[in-house]
């Protein structure tokens, strides 16, 4: 079934919010076998929005709306479906009710034109707000349906998972079954080469790519008649996408890279420890904002200066002279002081020129020297990520650091 996505509010077009409730409804949608076929974004301008839902509605079976549901004045999503399906608005007893309680529960006062918010157009489902105060609907239009949520997602996650998942269970036509694999250490062009002819013969399972941030993630995806029959697809495909690219893929399921190697270093009883330069602790954080992490990551030393390198780490003075901060035997000293200085199973360190200024002809900025001390051995990389932005360096430079640690727990 064809379906658009209809976002309401003129602080998104204005950029004072990010759109994240369509990325959520798209692929909540394409996973119950609703091909998405438009996101539209309106402000909160009711001629402008019905155009928008008579233009979805040529098209579409299922509309979705986000936002407008709120006490103000400019909160008219309801007001504009109502009159496109020809009907009014009346009180929805249960919503007020809750919208009531709510209130109470909050210790605030309840204004009169909270009221508004318990409305809904005559005959349509209501979908109660566990969340806030809001009620969604789901409304028919001819052989179209319209379901309404509230704008924060906060609000609208679980009201679609609780009430509108169900619901569009019964309407969806097949099953659309993705799995997503995600990659460390190769850029999407390589990517993409490297498995362009499996791309090229298949029509169902489709593969797409999307490179963010160091990293690529792929979505391989099916639309059979059954879960059980699309899964088996996707996971033929999986297997073929592994014997090119597997040692560059470190999981197929929601995790982070960290998270990945913090569950198997767990796994193996081992400690890691830190040293960072030109990160600045961007690595450390990345393990430390995982609860549970402190079993694993013992110590973090983020040693900017030159001084704080010597000092903390116990890099001599002749290397840096020598070799410079940004050099592999800097990174070596760095990643044997550590060691040192913890004892950890696995020690890893970074420096490296994140720009913008800096540079000369022998070290560019984007240099980055990358070093794990794992096993009783040393092993350290060279990473030449080009003159880009200074946070995406830095970034880049961590992600090194984990493949380091990734490749080492896998025996590469």
């Amino acid at each position: 079934m064809k379906s658009a996505i209809l976002t309401v509010g003129t602080e998104i077009l204005f950029g004072q919010i990010v759109n994240t409730n369509a990325a959520y409804l798209s692929q909540q949608l394409n996973g119950l076998g609703f091909d998405v076929l438009y996101h539209f974004t309106v402000g909160d301008n009711p001629d402008r929005l019905k155009r928008a839902l008579e233009t979805c509605a040529k098209e579409c079976d299922l509309i979705i709306t986000t936002g407008g549901l709120g006490p103000t004045q400019d909160d008219l999503t309801k007001e504009v479906i109502s009159e496109f399906a020809g009907c009014r608005l009346t009180i929805n007893q249960e919503a007020m009710d809750r919208i009531e309680g709510y209130f109470k529960r909050s210790g605030r006062e309840m204004t009169e034109n909270n009221v508004k918010q318990a409305y809904v157009p005559e005959g349509a489902i209501c979908m109660q707000n566990d969340h806030g105060s809001a009620p969604g609907f789901i409304c028919k239009v001819d052989n179209k349906t319209i379901m309404s949520f509230p704008g924060p997602p906060k609000e609208m996650m679980p009201m679609f998972e609780n009430s509108a998942i169900p619901y569009l269970s019964t309407m969806s036509e097949g099953v659309i079954y993705s799995k997503f694999i995600k990659t460390v250490g190769i850029g999407e062009s390589l990517l993409e080469t490297e498995i362009m002819d499996i791309v090229d013969a298949q029509t169902d399972p489709t593969i797409a790519t999307y490179a963010k941030d160091g990293e690529v993630t792929m979505r391989l995806t099916s639309k059979r008649s059954s879960a059980e029959e699309a899964k088996a697809a996707v996971d033929e495909m999986a297997t073929k996408v592994h014997e090119r690219v597997g040692n560059y893929i470190y999981t197929e399921d929601e995790r982070s890279f960290s998270e990945v190697i913090l569950d198997k270093m767990r796994d193996k009883g081992l400690s890691l420890s830190s040293a960072e330069s030109c990160t600045g602790g961007l690595f450390a954080d990345a393990f430390i904002s995982i609860p549970g992490s402190s079993d694993v990551f013992d110590r973090a030393l983020v040693t900017y200066s030159n001084t704080a390198k010597m000092q903390e780490l116990g890099v001599k003075e002749e290397t840096l002279a020598k070799f410079g901060a940004v050099s592999s035997q800097t990174a070596e000293e760095m990643v044997s002081g550590l060691y040192e200085a913890s004892g950890s199973d696995i020690c890893v360190a970074v420096t490296g020129l994140a720009g913008p200024g800096g540079e000369t002809l022998e070290k560019p900025v984007g240099l980055v020297y990358t070093a794990i001390l794992a096993g009783g051995k040393i092993r350290c990389t060279e990473n030449r990520f080009g003159n880009m932005d200074r946070n995406a360096i830095r970034r880049r430079s961590m992600l090194a650091m984990m493949k380091l640690i990734y490749d080492y727990l896998e025996d590469r």
